[in-house]
């Protein structure tokens, strides 16, 4: 080949390679997007030995994740999606940091863009305004999860389970909870009409509420009237929850009390310090109230009691299926020590901890760190704790709003009280109610 054609070939080659580099570079537009993507998830993966490392806590080396098959699927939606130019960074972002932590298959871990971190924010700051329910949104429906206490929604005959599909002829499903929270939650003195499926009604039901302020203390205790019987419920575990138990305990010793319902029902929890607090108004000191295990144990932690010289009260407590978090606390530590008899329904199963992370952007992002267990090493997360005697809820006590876990729990702590043992009470409470359900059905029969 003369030296003219062989220079002329080089050439056409460079000139090709050069071409086929600025096709790529053209057909991939967000390289530099990608090489973003990049970093943040490699950061977050290797986010977690940054923290230990600054704990002088050892940790073994991560392997980084293998990221080729996620720039495998974007390489095809960046040539093949019709609207791939239309969407902007900041929600490819968003979408990519929910679906990873949607992978946890974890519903108390959750991540709120730029724009529902403020709407949440809002929604926050009116919490008080509103119905009183506390909803969940999953693929298909809105539930209510719980109900406050002394709220509108629970007045008006609302029930945890019940699903909403409208808010003011709204449909809901489409809506991110955000959202259909904005819908439901408004001024007070305004109404919102909701239509609801309820388990084992054909028909879907209509309901009318008027919103108002939701001021309802976290404590609220008496002596039940023409007893000896000290009375005290928990909304939720504030921070100033745990002085206003004590103030109201030390009220009912001194009007002579003679045993203890605590009423957890529909308490969602709050802060794990809290339930220590108050756990040490019956535990005795130095004793475990709740062990935290963390994914590095060197990072585990167990609360313990700081004591009290009171007398100690048979105490009855009502949970129910929506009894969760720092009420398991609750419940857990005083079951563990023999100190309670639990009634009515299996609780909600939270034993998962949560911190939030703000990230630079100003979304946030919160995620399980830990799982708690109570002082026996029981873990309770999607499980529950059961109660020692099960009493459920009459068709006719709904219409009659007769509270039946409440006059139930008053016949067990007076025998409590009279016997002294936890574990002769609920036998002796087991084995009379087989009686008076067999009398029951033995009438029944009769009657036919």
């Amino acid at each position: 080949m003369s030296f003219f054609w062989k220079n002329t070939f080089i050439v056409l080659i460079w000139l090709l390679s050069f071409l086929f580099w600025i096709v790529v570079n053209s057909l991939f537009p967000l390289r530099a997007f990608e090489q973003k993507a990049q970093s943040f998830i490699l950061w977050k993966f290797w986010i977690e030995d940054i923290f230990v490392s600054q704990n002088n806590v050892p940790t073994k080396e991560k392997t980084p994740v293998n990221l080729d098959l996620f720039y495998e699927a974007y390489k095809f939606s960046a040539e093949n999606y019709y609207g791939f130019d239309t969407l902007s960074e900041k929600d490819l972002i968003s979408g990519m940091i929910k679906g990873f932590i949607g992978a946890f298959g974890d519903k108390h871990s959750e991540y709120f863009n730029l724009d529902e971190t403020k709407k949440f924010n809002e929604v926050l700051s009116g919490d008080f305004e509103g119905i009183g329910a506390v909803i969940e949104k999953n693929d298909f429906w809105v539930i209510i999860e719980r109900l406050i206490a002394g709220s509108p929604a629970k007045e008006e005959g609302l029930l945890s389970g019940d699903i909403i599909i409208k808010a003011n002829n709204e449909e809901l499903k489409d809506l991110t909870l955000i959202e259909a929270v904005s819908k439901i939650r408004w001024k007070e003195n305004t109404t919102v009409t909701l239509e609801i499926i309820r388990a084992g009604q054909k028909e879907i039901m209509i309901k009318t509420i008027t919103r108002r302020k939701i001021d309802i203390p976290s404590v609220d205790g008496k002596i039940i009237e023409g007893t000896k019987i000290g009375y005290i419920a928990l909304s939720i575990f504030g921070e100033k929850t745990a002085d206003d138990f004590s103030k109201t305990l030390i009220d009912l010793e001194n009007q002579k009390a003679t045993g203890f319902i605590i009423d957890l029902r529909d308490n969602g929890g709050g802060y794990l310090e809290t339930a220590v607090s108050i756990l040490s108004n019956f535990v005795e000191k130095d004793k475990i109230l709740v062990t935290t295990k963390e994914k590095n144990p060197f990072l585990n932690k167990s609360y313990f009691s700081y004591g009290n010289t009171r007398k100690s009260l048979p105490i009855i407590i009502l949970i129910n299926e929506n009894s969760a978090s720092a009420s398991e606390i609750t419940a857990g530590a005083l079951k563990d020590y023999n100190l309670a008899i639990l009634v009515w329904q299996k609780s909600y199963g939270k034993g998962s901890v949560q911190q939030p992370f703000n990230l630079s952007d100003g979304s946030e992002m919160k995620i399980t760190v830990a799982k708690w267990y109570t002082p026996k090493d029981y873990g309770i997360d999607k499980i529950g704790i059961k109660p020692d005697i099960e009493i459920k809820f009459l068709s006719e006590d709904y219409e009659k709003k007769y509270d039946r876990q409440l006059e139930e729990a008053k016949k067990v702590l007076l025998r409590f009280i009279t016997t002294g043992d936890k574990q002769q009470t609920i036998e002796e409470y087991i084995k009379n109610k087989e009686i008076l359900e067999k009398k029951a059905l033995e009438t029944n029969n009769g009657k036919k």
